[in-house]
């Protein structure tokens, strides 16, 4: 599913990730832990395609046996909205739209029909438990239905693999729970890949994989 050798970053003379290699299956959820300035974070961002490593080092990064580096600027954000989803601790999502509205986006940028993706989110909606919330905006949302929102507008395209960042990291303990949970369902009923970065150990002991970054590599 996901292939990444030999990747560095560099911020000018700082050097955040230090020759990373990383082989994700496909279903497997995996957690990235480590303390805060390890270099999570920015390698989520490159195996997501929202950043680049550094060219100084060569390296290589495949997701579904395609080079990533040989795609044009026009054709990895096609790739990345068709088979990449996003879940941030912040939940993203815009102020002025609905809940409904939200999850669509992604498959209106895909040029997917208004019908199919409203069908489409409100099915995912109504998994997540939301099918009373598809026209409240995200202020009139909980913390726990906003991320749940979230998590259905990266599904809405049924990607391929999923990236978290702290998905929990700014929601309550009951809330946090109940997503762990929702990952590990959405894994066995849709066959979804997970890449999670977190700080908490709960959900980091739950993946199948946890991985351990100390200073720009992984250590475990």
């Amino acid at each position: 599913m996901v292939q990444a050798t030999n990747i560095h970053k560099f911020y000018g003379d700082l050097q955040v990730l230090k020759g990373v290699d990383i082989h994700i299956k496909k279903g497997e959820v995996v957690s990235i832990v480590g303390a805060s300035g390890a270099g999570k974070t920015t390698l989520l961002q490159i195996l997501g395609t929202l950043d680049s490593a550094s060219s100084k080092e060569p390296y290589q990064l495949t997701i579904n046996s395609i080079n990533i580096k040989d795609l044009s600027d026009k054709n990895l954000a096609k790739f990345r909205n068709e088979h990449i989803g996003f879940i941030f601790q912040f939940h993203q999502l815009l102020p002025e739209f609905t809940a409904l509205e939200n999850v669509c986006l992604p498959a209106f940028i895909r040029g997917t029909k208004r019908t199919d993706a409203e069908k489409r989110a409100k099915e995912l909606l109504d998994f997540l438990g939301l099918s009373h919330r598809y026209n409240h905006k995200p202020n009139e949302l909980s913390g726990g239905e906003q991320q749940r929102t979230a998590v259905a507008r990266a599904l809405i395209n049924s990607p391929d693999l999923i990236f978290a960042d702290e998905p929990s990291g700014n929601l309550d303990s009951e809330s946090a729970e109940n997503l762990h949970g929702l990952f590990f369902k959405l894994r066995d009923e849709f066959g979804q890949t997970f890449v999670i970065v977190t700080h908490n150990e709960e959900l980091a002991n739950l993946a199948d994989r946890k991985l351990v970054m100390v200073d720009g590599k992984i250590v475990d």
